[in-house]
């Protein structure tokens, strides 16, 4: 059972074991479900006569079925015209969680490199607020995050519908509490978050740095923590690589199971491929699939961008699908979407804004100029690819994570106060870019 249609149709497989086709017909064939909330489904009909016949003679039934289904009591509220506008407009729904039946854990494709956080986000949606909690998944862009969160939301709501869920994204949290505190609505804003059984939060990594943010959610955590309800986070980096995070909620993310999400392997990468023309009804060759895979390494979007070019070139323009074709489909998703330089192209651009031989950059030079300009190539290589702080230090003569991890942590702080050095790599960062054209 995977959506409210479903849910009504098993009501009506009931009350078309008691009525006849034109009973039916006459009572229920413009009868639609409009949502299903705590424990009260909400139902639309054509007429207040048809609304008065439906509950005095079938709303015992519909109940009835509503409780076999999900083993408790619920309500029923039928609506007739206008009203649903009105209801809609009057009874914010508590659950947030978007429409996204793509992501589910039957459509996730597990490999090496995310087996565990995998395994945690099927533990977690069998068992809410028992085990893992919270569970922080973390991970560079376009490797799955969000399909799970939200494969997890869409377990525990099959498993139990009225399950109230709070979904939110980092930087939605903070522009929906700048709004209420505008419109003097706080207490509205709090009451949605934290009365939530299930809470949700993606890309948790930009409210760092937002004291009024912070703050905020350190309390929403809390309530939901404490009530013994499922929180799980997911974020582009560990709470210890977020330097401007206090330290409260860095404690409480690292309270709870940690899980990473590594770029997949080859062998997840051909998987993924051809799990995601198949969903298109697009037909490729091993050849064509293993080429997508070979070349695309570091971002699940990527690979989904370049599936939906070969579709449209095949629909739109009659054309076979070549290796040729799958060249001009990778350019057209890299320029216009995530380009991913490498380190050394990285270190060479950023040498050649501060006129400093890349060897230095890489070496053991101190001077101020130098040391900055590693600085801000260390950060800018753990921001735009998908490198570990490890391998980060593999560029710079073998430093260790630790260093690393203190140069990028300078550079955010810098960036906070300095608009000379926000310039700076502003500026680099838009060669970089530029780069990839030339």
């Amino acid at each position: 059972m995977n959506s409210l249609d479903d849910i009504w149709q098993s009501v009506l497989d009931k009350l078309g074991g008691d009525l006849t086709p034109t009973a039916m017909n006459t009572w229920f064939s413009d009868c639609r479900p409009v949502e299903l909330g705590d424990r009260v489904l909400v139902l639309q009909t054509s007429t207040d006569f048809k609304r008065s016949i439906i509950r005095q003679r079938f709303e015992p039934t519909i109940r009835a079925a509503l409780s076999d289904l999900f083993s408790c009591d619920f309500d029923v509220t039928i609506l007739v015209g206008d009203e649903v506008e009105d209801y809609k407009n009057s009874h914010v729904s508590d659950d947030t969680l978007p429409e996204a039946l793509a992501y589910t854990f039957d459509r996730f494709i597990v490999g090496q490199s995310n087996k565990f956080a995998h395994a945690a986000a099927i533990a977690v949606s069998q068992r809410p607020g028992k085990v893992y909690n919270p569970l922080f998944i973390y991970g560079n862009s376009g490797l799955g995050k969000t399909h799970l969160l939200l494969a997890i939301g869409q377990a525990i709501r099959e498993s139990d519908p009225a399950v109230k869920i709070g979904y939110v994204k980092g930087d939605e949290f903070t522009n929906q509490l700048v709004k209420s505190i505008r419109e003097s609505s706080q207490e509205e804003f709090r009451q949605r978050y934290r009365n939530v059984d299930l809470f949700l939060v993606d890309d948790i990594q930009f409210i760092a740095g937002k004291d009024a943010t912070q703050e905020e959610f350190f309390h929403t955590f809390n309530t939901i923590y404490e009530a013994g309800h499922q929180i799980v986070i997911t974020s582009d980096r560990p709470p210890m690589e977020m330097s401007l995070l206090e330290d409260r909620l860095r404690t409480r993310f690292e309270g709870g199971l940690m899980a990473d999400i590594q770029p997949p392997d080859l062998e997840t990468r051909v998987a993924i491929t051809r799990n995601k023309a198949q969903g298109l009804g697009l037909l490729l060759s091993d050849e064509v699939i293993d080429y997508i895979a070979e070349k695309i390494t570091a971002n699940i979007r990527q690979i989904e961008g370049v599936i939906h070019k070969l579709t449209a070139y095949r629909e739109l323009a009659n054309e076979p699908i070549t290796i040729a074709s799958v060249d001009r489909a990778i350019d057209d998703v890299t320029r216009t979407g995530i380009y991913i330089p490498t380190p050394d192209v990285i270190i060479t651009e950023t040498g050649r804004y501060f006129g400093i031989d890349e060897e230095d950059i890489r070496g053991q030079r101190r001077s101020k100029n130098t040391a900055l300009a590693r600085q801000i190539a260390m950060y800018l290589i753990r921001t735009l690819t998908n490198l570990s702080l490890v391998d980060i230090g593999e560029q710079f003569e073998h430093r260790n994570h630790s260093t690393v991890l203190s140069s990028i942590r300078k550079v955010e702080d810098l960036l906070k106060t300095d608009g000379d050095i926000s310039s700076t790599v502003r500026d680099i960062t838009s060669n970089i870019h530029s780069s990839h054209d030339r």
